[in-house]
C-alpha cells in the first residue's frame, strides 16, 4: 500500500532518482490535475498531501519516465507555437527546435494573397496547425504517410478549430496538383537520423518511421527535394529541417536540384537546424 506525500516530498524523490526537475514538475501538475504550466502553484502547496488516486498516478509516471518514455506521451499533451496538442506514440514528440522551421515559414510569407502550405510529414500537426493559427488567412495542406498519425493530427485540428486539409501520401507522390494546386510555401520536418545512429536506442517509445531514414539519415530529405518541384509554385519556398550535422548536405541537393537562394538557420542552441530555398521562375 502507498503511503501518503507531500508535493515537496514528491519532488525529492524525483530528484533523487535523477530526473529532471521541469520533467517532475510537470508530471505532477499532471498526477494533480492541474494546467501543466502551473509550476509556482506546486512551490506554494509543498505541503500539501497526495491522496491514494494520486500518489498511485505519480509513481507510474515517475516509473514511466524513467523508462525513457517522453513527458509528452504520459501526459498525453504538448504545448507547441501557443498551442496545446494532443499526442501519444503514434506521432513523433514535438521539439521545441522545430519552431525555428515555423518562425522561418512564416518569415517566407506573403503579407496578404491567401498563401498556399504544404505541411510534409504533419504527425500530430504541429507545423501546420502552428501556421493554420498564425495565418488564418492561409491555405494549409497536411501530408502523412501513417493513417495513425493523420488520426492524431485531425483531431488536433478539430479540437482547435483550425481548417487544415488532410491528405495521406508518402510525401507528394499522392498529390494531385490540378486538384490542389501548386504551393507558395512547403515545409517538412521529416525523417533525418541515421538508421545505425546510436542516438536511436534512446528513442525507442517514439515511431521509428517518423525518426530514422537510410545509412546516412537523408533518403526522406532526397525524396522531398526531388518531388517539390512539381508542386511549387515559381518563387515558393522549401523549408526543410534536418540534423545537427546535414546542412551542408542539404544545400547541396538543393542546388542540384535547381533551387536558388539556398540557405540554412540555426536551432535554439545555435545549430543549423533548418535549410530551405526558392523555386526559381
Amino acid at each position: 500500500m502507498l503511503t501518503a506525500a507531500a508535493i515537496d516530498q514528491c519532488l525529492r524523490q524525483a530528484q533523487n532518482l535523477g530526473l529532471a526537475r521541469v520533467d517532475a514538475h510537470i508530471l505532477l501538475l499532471h498526477c494533480l490535475q492541474r494546467p501543466l504550466h502551473d509550476r509556482a502553484w506546486l512551490m506554494a502547496h509543498d505541503s500539501d498531501t497526495l491522496t491514494a488516486a494520486q500518489s498511485a498516478a505519480w509513481q507510474d509516471a515517475l516509473q514511466r519516465r524513467l523508462r525513457g518514455e517522453p513527458v509528452a506521451y504520459i501526459t498525453g499533451r504538448k504545448d507547441f507555437f501557443g498551442l496545446t496538442l494532443v499526442v501519444d506514440a503514434r506521432v513523433l514528440d514535438p521539439r521545441p527546435d522545430t519552431e525555428t522551421l515555423v518562425d522561418w515559414a512564416l518569415a517566407c510569407l506573403p503579407a496578404s494573397g491567401s498563401p498556399r502550405i504544404l505541411d510534409l510529414g504533419t504527425g500530430s500537426g504541429a507545423v501546420a496547425l502552428a501556421l493554420q493559427h498564425t495565418r488564418p488567412d492561409a491555405n494549409v495542406w497536411a501530408v502523412d504517410a501513417s493513417e495513425d498519425a493523420l488520426a492524431v493530427a485531425r483531431a488536433n485540428a478539430s479540437r482547435l478549430q483550425l481548417d487544415v486539409q488532410f491528405i495521406a501520401s508518402d510525401w507528394l507522390s499522392a498529390l494531385d496538383v490540378q486538384c490542389t494546386g501548386r504551393f507558395d510555401l512547403i515545409v517538412s520536418n521529416p525523417p533525418y537520423v541515421a538508421e545505425g545512429d546510436p542516438h536511436l536506442a534512446a528513442l525507442t517509445h517514439e515511431p521509428l518511421q517518423a525518426l530514422a531514414s537510410g545509412q546516412d539519415g537523408l533518403d526522406d530529405l532526397r525524396q522531398i527535394i526531388a518531388q517539390a518541384p512539381a508542386c511549387l509554385a515559381p518563387d515558393g519556398w522549401l523549408l526543410l529541417e534536418h540534423g545537427w550535422d546535414q546542412a551542408a548536405p542539404v544545400q547541396a541537393l538543393l542546388r542540384e536540384a535547381g533551387f536558388v537562394q539556398v540557405q540554412s538557420r540555426c536551432d535554439l542552441g545555435g545549430i543549423e537546424r533548418c535549410t530551405g530555398a526558392i523555386m526559381p521562375k
